[in-house]
């Protein structure tokens, strides 16, 4: 009872057509899992991860609308005829200096939460049923900005912040039928990354493991707290060192 196997189990990854989320989906898959591709725009993109997978479908969604949340639920039970596994990693973010107060209006922070808080719950909400019907887990991905004063926007940093708060509450009640736990990676090499240079540079000097996280990285850790069975309430930190050693 300890762990149980990815084999023939299904994951529903939100924000999954690239960069952490697509690393997760081809982990899970090459695991044995059958396989729910999500994103809210990328169609084309997230339809091909899904038909690169063993047994996987895409379906289109914005966790900020109910009813894309339903569907994105009904419609990975009504194919593979169960829930096992939610991983929330869809998310939003803007690159807004720390200092720069006035552009991190109300309207960021609403547009931020709206999407890595509120849209995070309703799809946990969604899915809560088929989680406890089959004794499954939820990983939030977050970010060590939610647990040091780092980030790329304040509104972003307190936003994670939140997530992380969340998942521990939800681990609260949600047990001994499903677990809740959180991945809190540094900072990531993917597209949205890509430009960061001086960044990485930065954090591949001062992190103890002298680089900055792959998406592999991440998603390793995001399926070997999903497929524990103890481990419950927990904000995993994936970042090299980094926050050890600033």
């Amino acid at each position: 009872m300890g762990e149980f196997e990815l084999k023939d189990k299904v994951v529903l990854i939100t924000g999954s057509s690239s960069g952490i989320g697509e690393a997760i989906a081809r982990f899970a898959s090459a695991a044995g899992a059958k396989v729910v591709v999500n994103s809210s725009s990328s169609v084309a993109d997230g339809e091909a991860v899904a038909n690169s997978l063993a047994d996987a479908i895409y379906v289109q969604g914005d966790i900020t609308s109910e009813a894309d949340v339903k569907r994105l639920v009904d419609e990975t039970v009504r194919h593979f005829g169960r829930l096992d596994v939610l991983i929330n990693n869809a998310g939003r973010t803007k690159v807004i200096a720390h200092h720069d107060l006035e552009s991190a209006s109300t309207s960021v922070f609403r547009e931020i939460f709206e999407v890595n808080v509120f849209g995070t719950w309703e799809m946990t909400m969604a899915a809560m049923e088929e989680l406890k019907a089959s004794r499954g887990a939820i990983v939030n991905v977050t970010s060590i900005a939610g647990i040091r004063p780092t980030g790329s926007s304040i509104p972003y940093a307190a936003s994670k912040a939140a997530l992380n708060h969340l998942t521990v509450l939800l681990a609260k009640v949600a047990g001994p039928d499903v677990t809740v736990n959180a991945v809190a990676p540094g900072l990531v090499d993917t597209p949205w990354t890509e430009s960061w240079v001086d960044l990485k540079n930065a954090v591949s000097h001062i992190a103890p493991m002298r680089r900055t996280a792959t998406p592999d990285d991440v998603a390793k850790a995001v399926l070997d707290v999903a497929t524990s069975r103890y481990i419950t309430g927990q904000v995993i930190v994936v970042d090299g060192g980094l926050t050890i050693a600033t």
